[in-house]
């Protein structure tokens, strides 16, 4: 979600089988410890979970969490007011189904969301970062696309992605389409029951043009593959210490 706050300690609402009250105390965690545990407790149940990495204002993740009946729902976001309303809309419809999470969503998936916990990842309209020199930070690139890839569920897993910048849609297809556990498809016709996103809603009845991904793991997924871009820039520890060749200088 475009638009985001500076990065914030984790803060959620929800959870498990509560009616959206808060988990932790209703002030946020008190600690990156304790906010483990209870997410380890709720994600315990299985890997059925759909997450929506900056939900905004909710329209998708809570009109989805009120039609699923039981299946779980996480949304992560950083800007505190649009997480504010969304949670105030999952407890005005007394969801149990939902989690929600304030912070950045790299930082959460690497700390906290445990690998293969999701059949659906949905990511619409973050934000793209246009300067190059920003490229690095965008949520969706060949070093941290193995990052998100990791919480889809193999072999089941499935992406959706979205955004009004061509530029930013085609760098995602194309990173997408080079990872060689990824199949990846267009949705040129829009998705199936209209738009999903206050955004989504906005730019389709301006006419902007709109890059929509679906994207799949094959076989075995993600989990021993990487991107081929970003494996070349993992950090890899110096070589072994060589003896030194014995010197062919006489006495």
């Amino acid at each position: 979600m475009r638009g985001s706050s500076d990065p914030l300690p984790p803060e959620a609402a929800g959870g498990g089988r509560r009616e959206a009250a808060p988990i932790g105390g209703g002030g946020g965690f008190r600690d990156l410890a304790s906010c483990r545990a209870e997410l380890r407790a709720a994600f315990a149940e299985g890997s059925d979970w759909e997450v929506e990495l900056g939900f905004g204002k909710g329209r998708f993740l809570v009109s989805s969490a009120a039609a699923a009946g039981s299946r779980p729902f996480l949304g992560v976001e950083m800007a505190s007011r649009y997480f504010r309303l969304a949670a105030r809309r999952a407890a005005s419809r007394r969801l149990s189904n939902v989690i929600l999470l304030r912070g950045e969503a790299l930082y959460l998936i690497a700390t906290l969301l445990p690998a293969g916990m999701a059949r659906t990842v949905h990511v619409y309209f973050p934000d793209p970062w246009p300067k190059s020199r920003h490229h690095r930070r965008r949520l969706l690139d060949p070093r941290t696309v193995d990052l998100v890839l990791a919480l889809l569920d193999p072999p089941r897993g499935r992406l959706f992605f979205a955004t009004d910048h061509l530029e930013y849609g085609e760098a995602v297809a194309e990173t997408l389409a080079r990872h060689p556990a990824v199949e990846v498809d267009r949705v040129d016709d829009g998705w199936p029951e209209g738009p999903r996103t206050n955004y989504e809603a906005k730019f389709e009845r301006e006419g902007r043009p709109i890059v929509r991904l679906a994207a799949r793991l094959r076989g075995g997924g993600a989990a021993s593959l990487l991107h081929p871009a970003g494996r070349d820039d993992l950090l890899v520890g110096p070589a072994p210490a060589q003896e030194p060749s014995a010197s062919r200088t006489s006495s």
